[in-house]
């Protein structure tokens, strides 16, 4: 009976699941086709018998919805259907391998659905999704990169904590229209919430257990909106870092700095392939834009057989990006959840960013959570000598900074020991 409440929880019939990877539904060990229909209302994928039951009001609600019923429904009470019942896995993450001394990489290359991500542990992490309930899943880190960045923003400095914390291991995520996520159809709208969800489901359905979000800019908004949306994923307590992003309005660069609006719009008027990098670079440049971003938008680039193109989706990036300047997540600062610890970091750099009004603001919400006496907590942090890009300006300051975070460093440790 037990598990027949927990099927119906799901909207899911008592004694059928679905396998992952055909999609097919079987019942009582039958099998009775596909049963994953489009949604009437959005044209995402649902399954037939957790379609819409009522009227939803908004697209955030909608959305949260489709989550809900389509990955929680369909991946994690069937997967433990599944494996009562054949005692074989009904998905599975493949992934290539290296060992470097210091760390293990792991690089997702299915199932495909799932947002691009990659895996750096510690040396000392003994763990793989493969390994279900056996070995308890080690502290984790999920590391969220801008607007137009990608995972690999973030590969040295997840490298550095690998090495420093063995114990932990990092996941970086290419989000929705980024990277080799783009390539990963995603329902809309491109929202900064609907990227939350996108790294939640991710979160579920590795069976991770995140300790730490960290994200910078628009990551930052992310990690924010994905502690609001989905708190019971999220086991606590959660260190949640943002790092140069405020919770409201986006104050992006003064008249002689990049503004990634701007940005967005140059690069629509350029070509879709391009003959080489030196042609970005000097598009860029000759539209006002500084050589160090030029320089760096050339890693968007791909080789194709007619030239370099782009690995991002231009045209949901851009939905991103207002949805970002539109989001506003005040709320979730000023009325922190229980276990959840918001960290705000400000490049000393980029005071352009921060109204007098933001600072003030998230100063008083550190003093009403301390208040209140630790049901939540709030904190505002300063980097020295960094700009806005705060892992490569100063990657030495941001790490003395998280450092605490994590606890003691594996030299500290050596030195304890001895």
């Amino acid at each position: 009976m037990a598990a027949a409440a927990r099927w119906q929880r799901a909207g899911l019939a008592e004694y059928s699941f679905q396998c992952i990877r055909s999609g097919n539904i079987f019942t009582k060990g039958r099998c009775i086709g596909p049963a994953v229909t489009p949604c009437r209302k959005c044209g995402c994928e649902l399954d037939r018998s957790a379609r819409h039951q009522s009227q939803r009001q908004g697209q955030r609600a909608h959305t949260q919805k489709s989550f809900q019923s389509t990955f929680i429904g369909r991946n994690i009470g069937l997967w433990h259907r599944n494996t009562r019942s054949t005692g074989k896995r009904a998905f599975s993450v493949h992934a290539t391998l290296t060992r470097p001394v210091e760390h293990t990489s792991l690089v997702a290359e299915d199932p495909p659905g799932l947002l691009a991500y990659e895996l750096v542990q510690g040396a000392l992490v003994r763990w793989s999704d493969n390994n279900g309930k056996r070995t308890p899943a080690p502290p984790t880190a999920v590391l969220l990169h801008g607007i137009l960045g990608g995972r690999r923003n973030w590969s040295s400095f997840a490298r550095r904590l690998a090495q420093e914390f063995p114990n932990w291991q990092f996941l970086l995520v290419d989000l929705r229209c980024h990277g080799e996520s783009a390539a990963v159809r995603r329902p809309g709208p491109h929202s900064v919430d609907t990227a939350a969800l996108d790294v939640l489901q991710l979160i579920v359905q590795l069976k991770l257990v995140p300790r730490m979000l960290i994200g910078h800019s628009f990551g930052g908004k992310v990690a924010l909106s994905m502690v609001e949306q989905a708190k019971k994923p999220l086991a606590q307590p959660v260190q949640v870092w943002v790092l140069d992003a405020t919770p409201g309005l986006v104050r992006a660069g003064l008249d002689e700095e990049d503004h990634p609006a701007e940005l967005i719009a140059a690069l629509k008027k350029m070509p879709k392939l391009v003959p080489d990098r030196r042609y970005i670079i000097d598009r860029l440049i000759q539209e006002g834009f500084s050589p160090g971003i030029a320089q760096w938008m050339t890693t968007n680039l791909k080789k194709t057989e007619n030239g370099y193109g782009w690995v991002f989706n231009l045209a949901g990036i851009s939905d991103m990006y207002r949805s970002y300047e539109d989001t506003y997540l005040w709320r979730i600062v000023e009325d922190v959840p229980a276990g959840i610890h918001i960290n705000f970091l400000r490049a000393e750099r980029s005071l352009h960013r921060w109204h007098r009004d933001d600072i003030d603001r998230i100063y008083f919400a550190e003093h009403a959570a301390n208040w209140q006496g630790g049901a939540g907590g709030v904190q505002m942090h300063v980097l020295a000598d960094a700009g806005h890009w705060v892992h490569t300006d100063n990657p030495e300051g941001l790490f003395r900074i998280l450092a605490p975070s994590f606890g003691p460093t594996q030299s500290r440790q050596h030195v304890l020991q001895d």
